[in-house]
């Protein structure tokens, strides 16, 4: 079982950087692990922000390309995401998850993902 704390939210003003990160309880280093940000706002259903494997690459959703950077750190069991130029419309609910190996067109789909933190708001305004 892994367990995942996801801290870093908070209130930022539109146009502000807000870097989340997440602590992994057990295996970082799977060779198998995919690693995703994902968010929810209040009414809408949850979606993919970024997602990383362990060989490092890594995918975005089309509404954060360019100002979100998803990254982890081995020594630390720790998963991050820089967040850059932050828009009202990125407020949300911030969730980090673990998959094992899914299919490349999945990647950032919700229900590959099996296990989950307790999420991490932030609002931008």
């Amino acid at each position: 079982h892994v367990q995942l704390v996801e801290s870093g939210g908070g209130s930022v003003q539109i146009g502000g950087s807000l870097t989340l990160a997440c602590a992994a309880s057990r295996g970082f280093d799977d060779a198998d692990a995919e690693w995703g940000w994902f968010r929810q706002a209040p009414g809408k259903e949850r979606e993919g922000v970024a997602c990383i494997d362990d060989d490092g690459l890594t995918t975005y959703a089309d509404s954060v390309q360019g100002r979100f950077t998803i990254s982890k750190d081995h020594a630390k069991n720790t998963l991050y995401l820089q967040m850059n130029m932050l828009k009202p419309e990125d407020t949300a609910m911030y969730y980090c998850a673990r998959a094992t190996r899914p299919r490349p067109e999945r990647r950032l789909r919700p229900e590959v993902y099996n296990y989950w933190g307790q999420g991490t708001q932030v609002t931008v305004s």
